[in-house]
């Protein structure tokens, strides 16, 4: 069994201490590759690290919406250098977060000036989304992303939503919320989701998936989100994740690379 999770942050400062044994726990799991993603200067030099010293992790740079109020042009000709590396193969996470402090109108014109970055290069989309589905829906609508390819990472929407955001091309990546007993809106979804466009995720460090809640959150646990969602499923987890696996690499189009 081969597991992707397709959006992590083990270059955080969380995991510099014992990162080779990240390593080694996922690989144990069977979590034999990643989408490392960056969000500010620190964190992508050390994914670059990674990025060089590993098999199967490939990476991810972009401004997140927390940081929107940063984005001018040093920070995107830093963005545009880092994609040069071969193994950076898309553009998050972006999007959009109406719980941090940074202006609306400031976090829409540095994603959609993101997104117009993705289509100038050919590149898939990470998305965050936190308090501002309605809008991100809205600008995704708006931006032909079904020619781009995109990932909703962590989607937190109930299955109404997810069938709008299916509806433009997007897949949707559930982390371990989709295990927590309040999130039944959040489940009801990924049970409602085309097995072809279900992606795994950790979210590392955060979302920590039960029965570890407390924990700091790794890439070996993508294994209980996925062993959680295909018993949900009434599917094996071996086959859940051959299918994640593809998608995952459907999407950042890592084999026409």
């Amino acid at each position: 069994m081969k597991i992707f999770d397709s959006h992590t942050h083990i270059n955080a400062t969380e995991f510099k201490h014992d990162l080779p044994d990240v390593i080694k726990r996922a690989q144990a799991l069977d979590v034999t590759e990643m989408l490392l993603i960056s969000y500010d200067q620190t964190s992508a030099e050390q994914m670059l690290k990674l990025l060089d010293k590993y098999d199967g992790l490939y990476g991810a740079i972009g401004c997140h919406p927390e940081s929107a109020d940063l984005y001018d042009q040093a920070y995107e000709n830093f963005i545009l250098t880092v994609l040069k590396h071969p193994k950076v193969v898309a553009i998050g996470e972006i999007g959009l977060d109406y719980h941090c402090d940074v202006s609306p109108e400031v976090q829409k014109k540095v994603f959609l000036r993101q997104i117009e970055l993705a289509h100038e290069l050919n590149l898939p989309i990470s998305i965050h989304n936190r308090d501002a589905i309605a809008d991100c829906y809205e600008i995704l609508k708006n931006a032909q992303v079904d020619q781009l390819g995109g990932i909703m990472h962590s989607f937190n929407g109930d299955k109404n939503w997810a069938e709008k955001f299916l509806a433009l091309g997007m897949e949707l990546s559930y982390s371990g919320v989709v295990t927590f007993g309040n999130a039944k809106e959040v489940k009801a979804a990924a049970l409602n989701t085309p097995l072809d466009h279900l992606l795994v995720e950790t979210d590392a460090p955060y979302l920590t998936p039960l029965p570890f809640r407390g924990r700091i959150n790794e890439p070996a646990m993508t294994r209980y989100t996925l062993e959680f969602l295909a018993q949900s499923l009434n599917i094996t987890p071996e086959k859940l994740a051959q299918i994640t696996r593809a998608n995952a690499r459907r999407v950042l189009k890592l084999d026409d690379r």
